[in-house]
């Protein structure tokens, strides 16, 4: 490559052994695709006509399962291209723009599910005036909050990191992450300082808030009556998974980022690529009101 094509194009470096497999690959890709669009749309197409999932639990963990359909959009079309071709390169440019995407999306599902915790501690705690506090208002701003607020940040990031010299193209993965800051000929403290407040904002904080609600939500309903409790486990047990699953990919990605390695190039394949199916699986399974409409939507189906 000239030097003018290397200042322009990153190169991908995480596939293993692409020319042998990339049949195989791309076969796993698009069918791992797939279930997760067709998954996380089902469920917020069975939340979007039944009046009765039209409830701010059911609103945010629609705005999760469209989260997940963005997210892996912002990725898996590019993996495809890049699987089939000779060359697994991307421009620079749009290397930001998809870190952007990825970094965005992903970190908001940190802000739903605070906002999520916040809407369980009213509805456990406080039932009576939930109607109230959560109106449509309240989950139109949180829902805004959620998506605007993690984009802000990473916006920040993308102009400071736009106009620095690279002294490498050749990035230790499949798709632009946190690595790309490695190609970079020098290190910007100021992009240090602010990653750090960054993940402050939108990871730290509102993983101590939901931990801190859940908390207070089990002090109460363990004084309370057993139905209160059952409540309380249903709906709130399958957020923390949820929590645990976005948490997990969240240290992976840090770690990962800052560590060379064999190991970091082979398992960038699995980890968050699979993620985006966890969600309606978990909520598909785990919340009665939506079982019950994926139950009866594949019976109707069978009965044609």
């Amino acid at each position: 490559m000239d030097d003018k094509f290397n200042t322009t194009y990153i190169t991908f470096d995480g596939y293993v052994q692409i020319h042998k497999y990339r049949y195989l690959y791309f076969i796993l890709m698009i069918t791992l695709y797939v279930l997760i669009i067709c998954s996380n749309s089902t469920i917020v197409y069975l939340i979007w006509i039944h009046q009765n999932l039209h409830e701010p639990m059911y609103i945010f963990i629609a705005a999760l399962s469209m989260n997940s359909i963005l997210f892996s959009n912002a990725i898996y079309p590019k993996i495809f291209v890049d699987v089939l071709s000779e060359r697994q390169i991307i421009p620079y440019s749009a290397c930001l723009f998809q870190w952007f995407l990825w970094y965005s999306l992903g970190l908001s599902d940190f802000s739903i599910l605070a906002a999520m915790a916040y809407d369980r501690f009213v509805s456990i705690c406080k039932p009576l005036q939930h109607p109230l506090i959560m109106n449509k208002s309240t989950v139109t701003v949180l829902l805004l909050s959620a998506w605007l607020f993690p984009a802000c940040h990473m916006l920040v990031t993308i102009v400071l990191s736009a106009d620095r010299k690279l002294c490498s193209f050749s990035l230790n993965g499949i798709f632009c992450n946190n690595s790309v800051f490695k190609l970079q000929c020098v290190s910007s403290r100021v992009l240090s300082v602010f990653g750090v407040v960054t993940v402050m904002n939108v990871v730290i904080f509102p993983l101590l808030y939901i931990l801190f609600t859940y908390a207070k939500i089990m002090k109460i309903t363990y004084k309370s009556s057993g139905d209160v409790r059952k409540k309380a486990a249903e709906t709130c047990i399958p957020h923390l998974l949820v929590l645990i699953s976005c948490t997990s990919l969240a240290v992976y990605e840090v770690i990962i980022a800052r560590v060379e390695s064999d190991f970091s190039k082979t398992t960038r394949l699995q980890a968050a690529l699979y993620q985006p199916l966890f969600n309606p699986i978990i909520y598909g399974l785990k919340m009665k009101e939506i079982f019950k409409h994926i139950k009866k939507m594949f019976c109707s189906v069978k009965l044609k």
